[in-house]
């Protein structure tokens, strides 16, 4: 495949997948208020137009002929309506195409041949379609048959008696449509072959920044003899405003098959047409500016990078942040007088840097909202085939993400969605029995908390019985100690190892012991952790703590002996000095101190980390106020060092197995004299010791 074909390919994929996404939430809408409303109808025939045209222009038949059939079923319905009793029906028939063409995709993007049996599914499609259209009268029918031999016998005397008649800068009256008044006829160079298909690329151009049009002829996707009138007639393009004509004739003139174009003028009408014409051009000219103001759709300037060219940017940002530092620290060591101009410079460049440094992360930045909206389809399909009635509460989709924990946390959010479907949310008659509400819920939560993603899915269900996993967990010998010796957190522990399932029965979503073993490897695979608490009868919470895989962040550095540390500063909320009447226990006889009338505990480093330091006595160290979004809590040192920009190195995966992370790092950083700190983890490090 040569380059080109392969960076439309490209495209291709990519704006297939776009759409069908946008297309099933559109779909979920719908079927929620159990209605199809005007712009809904209009979007998804623009999809499946979109779809059948970028699909013929690849020869893509199965993709052709269904999104073909879909876009008929769709313009029917535009036209006519439809009754609300086939409602049910027409979803589950789209759903089905949206499933279908996600197949025939998914075949394209692993190189396997598509689907060439399409005929019973076609089929099905057309019955649909006949369905609505019997739902006319036969008088209505009848009279529509003559209607239409009248008009057939008017237009065909029109079109002789406008051919005769036509001029290369007019618009014959059979071409003329009054909703798209604004028309430009486009002749290709007499080389050009397949000017069927090179007549879809042009409106594909189009299309990307005027969405408005229609075409003459209007089958070039599908009728290879249109090959013929567009070589003698030229390809006419109507559009349904001037704004968006003469947007788009940049786009007509720079395509690279244009030979020639020519805006067409509207056909001879009536006097008292033509005077209407008058007043419209009239007022259109009064009104130039509000319609200027009013342009449908803008183009946005976007390109495809590929992501090795990200990952190595991303690298090389790194680097420079961490030699910016070690040129202005060697520096100011070693001369302590160092010039003015020196320090001007230095700040200069950090500046550059840092500017520099938010452009190249904001590039691999993407919304996590199209993971989450993937989880409505299978909340919804699931609903239907368990009967139960549930709700998907989506909390922070808007939240960023850096591109590669986009393309591996989907399966994760997936299996632990489809988990508290299955045997998490409680049947209809089992909710009914309880105190809860008849609708179980299943929210979905992203959080940035500035070192760290949190990702939580949490449902309102049945929770888990611990008793029951300690149970299955000694019937498969995993125990290593005595059962009253295992915390919660450790007996939950067990639902994340390969093989370990507490469902008895094997059902079509779970019981296999796969789906939590799958999780804990896919969110470790970026560097992440999976914990997860339950309470029986109330419901279960899964967490996914993900550390960005090379974040920029600004810190503060401790020391604490020989050791220095490094605590994000969106984390600290103040540094003082204590004395020792200060200093208070509770009734576990742990440190706690007042600030600000509050009481906080206080986490010596030095014993968390069994690190030796002179500096033990409160009075002679320095205490740090943190805060995250769970827990605020002090933190002794030896001292404080100062702010530095360091950059986030994700910690060896071969480190998950000694449970670093559980015992407060997320990371280490290179600083500017070439030495390693280790950059706490602010939330776990309270929590585990």
């Amino acid at each position: 495949m040569d380059n080109n074909m392969e960076s439309m390919l490209e495209a291709y994929l990519f704006e297939a997948n776009d759409l069908l996404e946008h297309l099933d939430e559109i779909l979920i809408n719908c079927e929620k208020e159990n209605c199809f409303d005007t712009d809904s109808i209009n979007e998804i025939f623009r999809i499946m137009h979109t779809i059948k045209g970028s699909s013929a222009m690849m020869e893509f038949d199965s993709l052709t002929t269904i999104s073909h059939k879909v876009e008929d079923l769709f313009y029917y319905v535009r036209e006519n309506g439809i009754d609300e009793k086939y409602n049910e029906e027409l979803f589950n028939l789209m759903f089905k195409s949206s499933d279908f063409i996600k197949d025939e995709i998914a075949k394209v993007e692993n190189n396997e041949s598509l689907t060439t049996d399409i005929g019973t599914f076609e089929q099905e499609i057309n019955d649909l379609l006949k369905k609505f259209s019997n739902e006319a009268s036969n008088d209505e029918n009848d009279n529509s048959e003559n209607n239409s031999s009248v008009e057939s016998s008017n237009t065909s005397s029109d079109t002789s008696n406008g051919k005769d008649d036509k001029t290369d800068n007019a618009i014959g009256a059979d071409e003329y449509d009054p909703e798209y008044p604004y028309c430009v006829r486009v002749y290709f160079d007499e080389e050009t072959e397949m000017e069927n298909l090179r007549a879809v690329m042009l409106v594909n151009s189009i299309n990307d920044i005027y969405q408005y049009i229609k075409y003459i002829p209007d089958d070039i996707e599908t009728n290879p003899g249109s090959e013929e009138k567009i070589i003698n007639d030229g390809f006419v393009v109507c559009f349904r405003d001037e704004q968006g004509l003469k947007s788009s004739l940049k786009t007509i003139e720079d395509f690279v098959y244009t030979k020639n174009y020519t805006i067409l003028n509207k056909p001879e009408t009536s006097s008292k047409a033509k005077q209407n014409q008058k007043d419209e051009k009239k007022e259109e000219k009064n009104n130039t500016v509000q319609n200027a103001k009013k342009a449908p759709h803008i183009k946005q300037n976007l390109i495809n990078v590929n992501l090795s060219k990200l990952d190595n940017l991303m690298d090389l940002m790194g680097e420079i942040v961490i030699t910016e530092s070690m040129v202005t620290a060697e520096q100011n060591s070693k001369h302590e007088g160092v010039d003015n101009n020196f320090n001007k410079s230095s700040r200069h460049l950090r500046k550059l840097t840092d500017e520099l440094q938010e452009i190249v992360m904001s590039i691999r930045m993407v919304p996590i909202s199209g993971v989450f909206q993937k989880m409505r389809r299978i909340v919804r399909d699931m609903s239907k085939k368990l009967d139960k009635d549930v709700e998907l509460v989506m909390i922070g989709e808007d939240t960023e993400v850096d591109k590669t924990i986009i393309d591996n946390i989907g399966d994760p959010i997936m299996h632990v969605v489809r988990n508290a479907m299955d045997h998490g949310i409680e049947t209809k008659e089992e909710r009914a029995q309880t105190d809860k509400s008849a609708k179980g819920t299943v929210t979905l939560s992203a959080q940035n908390t500035g070192g760290e993603i949190v990702i939580t899915i949490q449902d309102d269900g049945k929770g888990i019985d611990k008793h029951s996993v300690l149970e299955k967990a000694k019937r498969q010998n995993m125990l290593k100690k005595p059962e009253e010796a295992y915390s919660d957190r450790e007996i939950y522990s067990f639902l994340l190892m390969p093989g370990f399932s507490t469902n008895e029965v094997v059902t079509e979503y779970s019981g296999r012991g796969v789906g939590m073993d799958v999780v804990k490897k896919g969110v470790e695979k970026i560097g992440g952790d999976v914990s997860l608490v339950s309470e029986l009868g109330k419901g279960t919470k899964i967490m996914f703590k993900i550390p960005l895989t090379l974040a920029i962040v600004n810190g503060m550095k401790i020391s604490v002996g020989d050791t220095v540390f490094t605590i994000p500063i969106n984390n600290i909320r103040q540094s003082f000095k204590v004395k020792k009447e200060n200093v208070h226990c509770d009734t576990e006889k742990n440190e706690i101190i007042m600030v600000r009338n509050e009481y906080y505990p206080i986490v010596r480093l030095h014993n968390v980390f069994d690190i030796h330091t002179d500096v033990t006595d409160i009075e002679s160290g320095i205490v740090i106020l943190v805060e995250t979004h769970e827990k605020a809590y002090c933190i002794f040192a030896d001292a404080l060092l100062g702010e530095q920009q360091v950059v986030v190195k994700s910690l060896p995966l071969y480190l998950n197995k000694y449970n670093v992370k559980e015992t407060g790092i997320t990371g280490c950083a290179i600083l500017g004299d070439g030495s390693i700190s280790l950059i706490l983890d602010i939330l776990n490090l309270y929590n585990n010791n």
